[in-house]
């Protein structure tokens, strides 16, 4: 199969804002970006529940996640597949209070399996009153598609998550959001945590975080199902402290230099783990399989990501988180649009900038931007969402685009830079 399509695409009433709610690729189902709306009030009528009866039925959170999973499974009725083929979930929430009611949405949904998932915390969604935003991806049914949880893995979700922590499907390994703990529900590893008692020389929260995360984790996870840190593709590394960036990457590159990923590093609130400064979810192929790692080699700034530009692993083009950088720091007229902010002007040149890095990017792939699978804009304000769009619809005009817009917190990696776009494109063989 090589055909891709959009899912229920729709244009926001009143906007040239058009949405897919999901897309088809092949034998690949995305589903992005999804919050309880009903795509012209805001926050669905049912969410929002009676205002004068404000404490009768579900709660309001139970009440957000359940609309969310009906309609991702409506989506992938659609598409052809159900949950059971569901490979990944990423989940952000602007509130801590959210998590427990939408964990009870998701076990009533699911069942016995839920995907591997990585859930974080953030500072605002794109609908005001939303506190749940999920994306999805499945395949379809079929011969060599059937999902397999890694049993072996030393790996355990916290008690009230209940997720498959590492799964495959055909060469592909799926390895959930992972912390610096051995799961259950206790804090931070000793072993990765700096002792408390004003021991100043003892190391450095964030390398012993990431250190065990990559070599008590995730190692081993990827033994277990058959792959290894050399057959890693794509990884997103969630941190508390910007600044913690260049240590963390030291700790990264001891493990990734020869074998470079696509990663996306990006600013977040808080996690899970009350004392947990990072998390991190990886996808990889299996050691012996027939899908290739290809690394990407493109002219791009040094400075636009923290991995390789982009990986390709079969009909899948991953992209690093790309800001708007040159040798230079921040695109030149990011600081000259700074004297009218309300004129959008930084918005859009970053963006533009930012497409048509990435069209080339999928150009030395073999491919185009055009096939599209998953957009994740991750932003410091949400108000420069709309101008940001309308770039995307002057790049594909008429093109539904499969977004989720989140807020992080604080400045992005690269000072001067308000928006890091993490995509997914796809690269049909032959």
């Amino acid at each position: 199969m090589s055909h891709i399509r959009p899912l229920s695409p729709i244009t926001i009433p009143g906007t040239d804002v058009c949405f897919a709610q999901g897309v088809q690729a092949g034998n690949w189902v995305f589903l992005t970006g999804h919050e309880a709306t009903d795509f012209a009030t805001g926050l669905a009528p049912e969410v929002l529940g009676k205002p004068r009866f404000p404490l009768h039925g579900a709660p309001k959170h139970r009440r957000e996640g359940d609309f969310i999973l009906r309609r991702l499974d409506a989506l992938l009725k659609e598409a052809g597949t159900d949950h059971a083929h569901a490979v990944r979930l990423d989940q952000y929430y602007p509130t801590w209070k959210a998590v427990d009611p939408y964990h009870d949405a998701r076990r009533a949904y699911f069942g016995d399996y839920i995907p591997p998932s990585t859930s974080v915390l953030m500072p605002e969604l794109l609908h005001p009153g939303a506190d749940i935003n999920t994306s999805m991806i499945a395949v379809m049914p079929g011969e060599g598609r059937t999902v397999q949880r890694v049993s072996q893995s030393r790996l355990v979700a916290p008690m009230g998550s209940g997720f498959a922590p590492v799964v495959t499907v055909g060469d592909y390994v799926f390895v959930a959001g992972q912390m610096a703990h051995h799961g259950g529900d206790i804090g931070v590893d000793p072993s990765a945590h700096v002792p408390d008692g004003g021991v100043r020389w003892s190391g450095t929260e964030i390398k012993l975080q990431a250190e065990f995360i990559l070599s008590e984790l995730i190692h081993p996870a990827l033994a277990a199902a058959e792959s290894s840190l050399a057959h890693v593709i794509k990884a997103q590394a969630y941190l508390a402290h910007v600044e913690d960036i260049p240590l963390f990457m030291e700790v990264w590159q001891a493990h990734f230099a020869n074998h470079p990923c696509a990663l996306s590093v990006v600013p977040t609130e808080g996690f899970g783990l009350a004392q947990g400064i990072l998390e991190i979810n990886i996808m990889a192929l299996k050691r012996h399989g027939a899908t290739q790692k290809e690394i990407i080699a493109c002219d791009v700034p040094s400075t636009m990501t923290y991995g390789a530009p982009a990986v390709r692993a079969g009909d899948l083009l991953l992209l690093s988180g790309l800001m708007a950088t040159d040798e230079a720091g921040a695109i030149a007229s990011v600081e000259t649009a700074a004297g009218m902010p309300y004129h959008a002007v930084g918005a859009r040149s970053q963006m533009g900038y930012l497409l048509e890095t990435a069209q080339r990017i999928c150009e030395a792939a073999g491919t185009s931007l055009d096939k599209l699978l998953r957009v994740h804009q991750f932003h410091t304000d949400l108000r420069e969402f709309y101008p940001m769009h309308k770039v995307w619809h002057d790049v594909l005009p008429g093109q539904p685009i499969p977004f989720a817009a989140i807020r992080v917190p604080g400045p992005m990696p690269a000072p001067g830079c308000t928006v890091m776009l993490d995509l997914w494109v796809y690269a049909p063989i032959g």
